[in-house]
């Protein structure tokens, strides 16, 4: 196969724990031939949506580890397969790029995860379709319903929907200290919209990344456990990453979440699991994938080309 990633630069990869090197490397390893460009090498030119593409070989050095080829504008059907694999945050620039890659769907490109489905899923407010495996959870830019929440649940978590690696999320405990300075300063004076969700104490156990590959759950979760002080378990923040077997709850969660997940062109989830309740799920550019294979052997990087191969051969042009 042809595979175009669509990426952040290259030269920012931490490639001892950046997933997308894992997924090029292990298709690089079967014989798929890889390519790249920017998000912001993408265009519509002539009705025909582009981009400025380089060919892409690795080198197997942690640090040199890539070489590129001269540039060249290429149709993105001309592709087998497109994994838009751009880090949020989740912007104009990130929906007009889902546009774009929509209409070269259109065109006969093989999109994954699929344009629309990333568009039209908030990874925050998703969880609102699962309320059967969620803690109470409140959506709103209102000052008065964020405090009654607090008022009813005295201990809660308070983040933007935009965020990622933890960035903006604040615990407010019992006293309510500093909660109005809070959510004035992330929700902008009331312009921007904020969640607010109970606090689960089971957070010092680690906040669980759930792996969905086309439609199925990897075997093992990320625990991603706060470093002291903190609330945050991303491993942006300083957070320990630890991969565990996934328990029956998050088993049931996977379970019940990935096959209708993969109906909707994601092929790549990461559920975010504390202690029995869901509170994310991602789908821009789920990571963890070498933390996991590390710690446990179990491959993630083969299951998803596997699923990436069959997702391919199941979408004939």
């Amino acid at each position: 196969m042809r595979i175009l990633f669509i990426t952040d630069p290259l030269e920012t990869f931490k490639t001892y724990k950046d997933s997308t090197y894992a997924m090029m490397t292990e298709a690089a390893a079967r014989g798929h031939e890889l390519f790249f460009c920017l998000q912001s090498q993408l265009s519509l030119v002539n009705q025909r949506v582009e981009a400025l593409v380089r060919p892409l070989s690795l080198r197997g050095d942690g640090h040199d580890w890539y070489e590129v080829g001269e540039p060249a504008a290429q149709a993105l059907a001309a592709f087998d397969a497109v994994l838009m694999r751009k880090d949020p945050p989740f912007d104009m620039e990130y929906v007009t790029s889902t546009w774009l890659l929509e209409l070269a769907e259109a065109q006969g490109a093989r999109v994954f995860n699929k344009p629309r489905a990333i568009r039209d899923h908030s990874e925050k407010v998703s969880i609102g379709e699962f309320p059967q495996f969620t803690a109470p959870t409140l959506v709103s830019r209102d000052m008065g319903r964020i405090r009654a929440f607090h008022a009813e649940h005295r201990d809660i978590v308070i983040k933007p929907l935009d965020g990622m690696g933890g960035m903006g999320v604040f615990r407010v405990g019992a006293d309510g200290m500093n909660l109005g300075a809070i959510v004035e300063t992330l929700g902008d004076n009331g312009a921007r919209t904020l969640m607010a969700q109970r606090y689960i104490p089971e957070i010092k156990d680690g906040d669980k990344r759930i792996l969905l590959i086309g439609g199925e759950p990897v075997p093992y979760a990320l625990a991603r456990v706060p470093m002291a002080g903190e609330v945050r378990g991303n491993l942006a923040v300083g957070g320990m990453g630890r991969a565990q077997p996934l328990s029956a709850r998050d088993r049931a969660i996977a379970e019940a979440l990935a096959p209708r997940l993969w109906e909707r062109g994601l092929l790549l989830v990461g559920l975010d699991v504390i202690g029995d309740y869901l509170t994310e799920i991602n789908v821009t550019s789920p990571t963890c994938f070498q933390e996991i294979t590390q710690q446990t052997g179990f491959h993630v990087a083969s299951m998803f080309v596997d699923a990436l191969e069959r997702a391919v051969a199941s979408m004939p042009r």
